[in-house]
């Protein structure tokens, strides 16, 4: 399928960076134009950086500020902000955060959409959006519903819902990935900073935490099943 246009629907800044960034890396990188849907402002976030840098009244400041940043080492030219409240997306009304969603897959009519796997996100924040974006897919008349790409979090996600759909080598575009994910320094200066001491000792953990950077796995949404 030609891939026209991709929507990334997640709740949190780096959402779109974390286990994705290949993704949209290589997309951009062929021309596809990407719009990005990020609900919260992360503001709930225990992470304030190493050493810390942010509080609770600056971190969502902060976070935006990484967030653009990411998009733009990846390439993502339209960001739309719901400018909802972190940890609450459970209790949002369900049709009200459809409604947002579906007013955009309208709007950009996007091929793809990457978003976390319904009942796979552990976080409820996850879980609650990506409900929310396939009550809005569902919507759509058959022939005009992008296919959804969606994350599971889980642990044993493949011995549930089976092998992946889609397994992408992101080898070419890794150096972006780094990139997008030092740029969000609050959530990932602790654990760059962690995998330095790490390797200083042992290069072979770099090595593995870089080879496992470079496969990203994504399962197919059936909304009709």
């Amino acid at each position: 399928m030609n891939t026209k246009h991709v929507l990334l629907i997640f709740p949190h800044p780096d959402d779109e960076t974390l286990g994705k960034a290949g993704a949209v890396a290589l997309y951009t990188r062929q021309g596809v134009p990407v719009t990005l849907i990020c609900a919260t402002l992360g503001e709930m976030g225990r992470n304030m950086g190493r050493p810390l840098f942010a509080n609770r009244e600056t971190l969502p400041q902060i976070r935006e500020r990484e967030l653009r940043e990411a998009c733009r080492i990846l390439g993502i030219g339209d960001l739309r902000l719901l400018h909802l409240r972190d940890k609450t997306l459970e209790f949002e009304d369900e049709d009200a955060l459809a409604d947002r969603i579906e007013a955009v897959i309208r709007e950009v009519q996007p091929s793809v959409i990457m978003t976390y796997y319904p009942g796979h996100g552990v976080h409820p924040d996850h879980d609650a959006l990506a409900a929310a974006v396939v009550r809005a897919v569902r919507r759509l008349p058959r022939d005009e519903r992008p296919v959804i790409h969606a994350s599971p979090v889980t642990r044993n996600a493949e011995a549930v819902l089976g092998p992946p759909d889609i397994v992408l080598d992101v080898r070419s575009v890794l150096d972006v990935k780094l990139a997008a994910m030092r740029a969000h320094r609050s959530q990932t200066e602790g654990m760059f900073k962690r995998l330095e001491e790490e390797a200083a000792k042992d290069p072979k953990v770099k090595e593995e935490f870089e080879r496992n950077l470079s496969v990203e796995r994504y399962w197919i949404y059936r909304v009709d099943e």
